[in-house]
């Protein structure tokens, strides 16, 4: 009778740290976490409605250089861009860096091995002795 009443503990044991180990990874797909902007909530016709701008770069230009914090000062594809740092226009629209290479000075320049840019753009590092300064 004793080796049964230790097997059925075991066999208890081991469907309760199931039970637990699926209870800790199941998650709830009907939680929602948006918070309502305003005691009522938000109207279906205020989420339809865009908060962004209608005015667009490809009609405007300016408008990259007048919108503090826009990206930069050029247009490229609908979207204002800083053609000396931006990876996916680099000099010029449509200019894309390769994966292990950053935009600098509008260059496509290899971080790891560039002098003038080391690690980021402008970083630039000294040897002296067998040492890297940084």
């Amino acid at each position: 009778m004793n080796k049964k009443l230790k097997a059925l503990f075991i066999v208890a044991m081991l469907m309760a740290l199931i039970a637990m180990t699926v209870a800790c990874f199941e998650t709830n797909n009907n939680e929602i976490n948006e918070e309502p902007n305003s005691v009522r909530g938000t109207s279906r016709f205020l989420l339809q409605r865009s908060s962004k701008a209608t005015v667009t770069c490809d009609k405007n230009p300016k408008v990259c250089d007048s919108i503090r914090g826009s990206g930069g000062p050029n247009c490229c594809n609908n979207k204002c861009v800083d053609l000396s740092t931006d990876e996916l226009n680099c000099r010029r629209c449509g200019k894309k860096c390769l994966h292990s290479k950053m935009c600098c000075e509008g260059k496509c320049v290899n971080p790891m091995t560039n002098e003038k840019h080391c690690g980021k753009c402008g970083n630039k590092y000294l040897i002296r002795s067998g040492s890297i300064l940084f």
